[in-house]
């Protein structure tokens, strides 16, 4: 949690610092997309680094890599050492997000399994319900400076504490395999699009700064509180849905029915403008929901259909998803708002969404047993 909270709190500042010291808006979303450009490369490595040196050490370097480059952003907001930091932080999120993500799949017993992405997801989502809205407010209110190294101390925190797991050694049936494309396609490509939606709205929401409500900043700060929680029920309302009987052939109708939900939610946002708090507000809460749905079913279908040897790969595929549509949405959406406007932005984020439902629908075979039996780590 600690790891993730640095990361939700300077998730929206590193643009908001970097538009302070006088960036265009393209060159201030940018950043985000060089954090998650590093984020998704590291990604591809990480099953490899776990066979090397176990999850333990996985995460250690990766929170001291996310915390230790933050404090240069209290010093400076040139764009040079802004991409920098960008650069090393992402280094360490992909360490931290595919290796949390596959020791919860390998934990878990498969009945439960969806309870636990969506009690996993709910964990790691608590911070960022307080910092990606209250990081932009102490910003504006408090010392930005102070702001800015909490981002740096949080991960560090986070790395002491991971000094205290147990080492883990996985089973020989669990030495990761590949997971074809056209296997990960469908739920991969969902996952890109809403989390390029969300993840554009989060960084296009502080520079756009809608003025209805508490005005400026502000009312963008309450957007992205609700835009939290809203994704906070998503994740644990379909974690606990995937785990009834009934839930168990994996259809995509979840996935589906979040992506129409966060289209709706950015065209809210679109049709209500800047002046509209309460539909800023509105439409926040439904991309939210959405985006935590499709997160969680996702997810597990990925991991129904990795199968119980491939967990690596499919947290993977899941987590390049996830911070490569983060990215791709926060500079798209970002170069949107900068030559044509905030309202322009959303609509291109609600038909992004739209968009997707064909790839979704277009496999429904190649699924892995989702009541495999997984065979847990053991502990030295």
């Amino acid at each position: 949690m600690l790891a993730f909270g640095g990361y939700a709190l300077l998730l929206p500042l590193v643009p908001v610092h970097a538009a302070a010291g006088g960036a265009s808006p393209a060159a201030a979303g940018a950043t985000t997309g060089v954090f998650m450009a590093a984020t998704v490369a590291t990604q591809l490595t990480v099953p490899t680094v776990l066979r090397r040196t176990g999850p333990r050490a996985a995460l250690i370097l990766g929170a001291v890599a996310l915390g230790v480059p933050a404090a240069l952003l209290a010093g400076t907001a040139a764009l040079p050492v802004l991409f920098a930091v960008a650069v090393v932080r992402g280094i360490g999120f992909g360490l931290v997000t595919v290796t949390g993500a596959a020791l919860v799949a390998d934990l878990a017993p498969p009945s439960r399994r969806g309870r636990a992405i969506g009690l996993y997801g709910v964990a790691l989502g608590l911070p960022q319900l307080v910092l990606l809205s209250g990081g932009v407010w102490a910003y504006e209110v408090l010392d930005p400076t102070v702001v800015l190294l909490a981002g740096a101390v949080m991960p560090l925190v986070a790395a002491v504490c991971c000094a205290r797991l147990p080492t883990t050694r996985a089973a020989p049936r669990d030495r990761t395999g590949s997971l074809p494309a056209t296997v990960a396609m469908p739920p991969w490509t969902a996952m890109v699009v809403s989390a390029a939606a969300a993840g554009g709205v989060i960084t296009v929401l502080p520079l756009w700064a809608p003025s209805g409500l508490a005005g400026g900043t502000g009312t963008a700060a309450i957007a992205l509180a609700v835009l939290t929680a809203g994704q906070l029920a998503g994740r644990g309302l379909a974690g606990e849905l995937a785990d009834r009987p009934g839930a168990r052939l994996r259809t995509p109708v979840p996935t589906l029915a979040g992506l129409a939900v966060v289209a709706l939610g950015a065209a809210v946002v679109a049709v209500g403008g800047s002046s509209a708090g309460l539909a800023v507000l509105a439409g926040a809460t439904l991309v939210g929901l959405g985006f935590g749905a499709v997160q969680s079913d996702t997810l597990l279908a990925l991991f129904a259909r990795a199968g119980p040897t491939r967990s690596g790969a499919a947290s993977t595929w899941w987590n390049t998803a996830y911070d490569a549509g983060t990215g791709l949405g926060a500079a798209a959406l970002s170069a949107v708002f900068g030559a044509a406007g905030g309202s322009a932005a959303f609509v291109v984020a609600a038909l992004a969404g739209l968009a997707a439902a064909p790839v979704v629908l277009w496999s429904r075979g190649a699924r892995g047993s989702r009541g495999s039996e997984r065979r847990a780590p053991s502990l030295e």
